[in-house]
């Protein structure tokens, strides 16, 4: 696993964002460190708030680090050449999804502060992710962030996970903004039944409340990416869903149809949860089908390429993020790997299974 968290020493007492920089010092901004020693598993970087001695022999250079010189560490909150950048806005949320994989706390730590700064460091042209908890309920801050950062970044594009339960007609006219444009918003469904989607978020009122936002988005113009974790709960749902999703929200750039990640709420229930589609594959195949029929784009995500049938292979997609994605010895000679997703490091051994393509 790709670690996110560092060891290190660093001069001061309070918090900063610093980019590294170990090759270009001409390219040298006031906001960058810069390499000055590294020897024995330790790179020491030098910036404008002194030095910054890290434990690891990682190449770093690019990567946009919250430094924290009293807790002695640092938090790579943008990895230079990696595609799976994910900001945690907030860890609170008004949902408690069966099978959350970030189960949500009471308390919240502020950081919109520390993520524009390192937002403006980012390399050209990323799409970042912003995820939660639930990053509306702290609607103005985010966006405000993404308002500012269109301004001084306006080639970067934002990825936000939300529960889509707070979007107001009264966001509308913002939403259809320039700074919007490059958002796509991920949304849960979880089956065409009120009653069924309510129960897996233990929210009531949720669906009802979720195609409420669905108009708003619709009116403003918004990218939508549709998302269905399946489960033994709502696997006899997909045609149905299927059904709603390809006609009455077929705005929707996409729609992503997930296995479990066996991590958080699921961990504990995974065995009540966990679909092995491999031996039920047909209500997934119906899905896929139906989309494809009606110009829906629809992608399986963390489904490993050698456990679908040959003729869905084409719809999976690598989504589990590298630093918490592991491949098994015999994905070593696979051909595919590279286009494959992998396991998540925490998935349980005895669904670690591979099948020759």
């Amino acid at each position: 696993m790709i670690p996110l968290v560092l060891s290190a020493k660093a001069e001061g007492t309070e918090r900063y964002i610093t980019r590294l920089n170990r090759y270009r010092p001409e390219q040298l901004g006031e906001h960058d460190s810069i390499l000055l020693q590294e020897t024995g598993g330790r790179q020491v970087f030098s910036g404008q708030r002194g030095l910054i001695e890290i434990v690891s022999s990682l190449d770093l250079d690019g990567d946009v680090l919250c430094v924290d010189p009293m807790r002695g560490q640092i938090e790579r909150l943008i990895r230079a050449g990696s595609v799976h950048n994910t900001l945690l806005i907030t860890e609170r949320c008004d949902q408690l999804c069966v099978m959350c994989s970030q189960p949500p706390k009471k308390t919240h730590d502020d950081r919109f502060g520390e993520y524009t700064e390192a937002l403006l460091l980012a390399p050209i042209n990323e799409t970042i992710g912003l995820s939660g908890g639930e990053p509306t309920l702290y609607k103005s801050d985010l966006f405000a962030m993404i308002e500012r950062l269109f301004l001084e970044r306006p080639d970067l594009s934002f990825h936000i996970l939300s529960n889509g339960q707070h979007f107001e007609a009264s966001d509308v006219e913002r939403l259809s903004g320039p700074a919007f444009a490059s958002v796509t918003w991920g949304i849960p469904l979880y089956s065409h039944l009120p009653e069924r989607h309510d129960q897996i978020v233990k929210k009531p009122g949720a669906y009802l409340r979720l195609m409420e936002s669905f108009v708003h988005l619709l009116s403003s113009g918004s990218k939508v990416e549709l998302r269905t974790v399946v489960l033994q709960t709502n696997l006899s749902d997909l045609p149905s869903l299927a059904r709603l999703v390809s006609t009455q929200l077929a705005f929707c750039t996409q729609w992503s149809i997930m296995q479990l990640e066996n991590i958080g709420f699921a961990k504990g229930r995974f065995t009540d949860l966990y679909v092995d589609h491999r031996s039920c594959f047909v209500n997934i195949a119906f899905a896929l089908d139906l989309c494809e029929l009606r110009g829906l784009p629809a992608r399986l995500f963390n489904f490993p390429r050698c456990s679908l049938p040959p003729e869905y292979r084409r719809y999976a997609v690598a989504s589990i993020s590298d630093w918490k994605r592991k491949y098994v010895e015999a994905c070593n000679s696979c051909t595919e790997q590279a286009l494959c997703t992998g396991f998540f490091q925490w998935h349980p051994d005895s669904a670690l299974k591979v099948f020759p393509l």
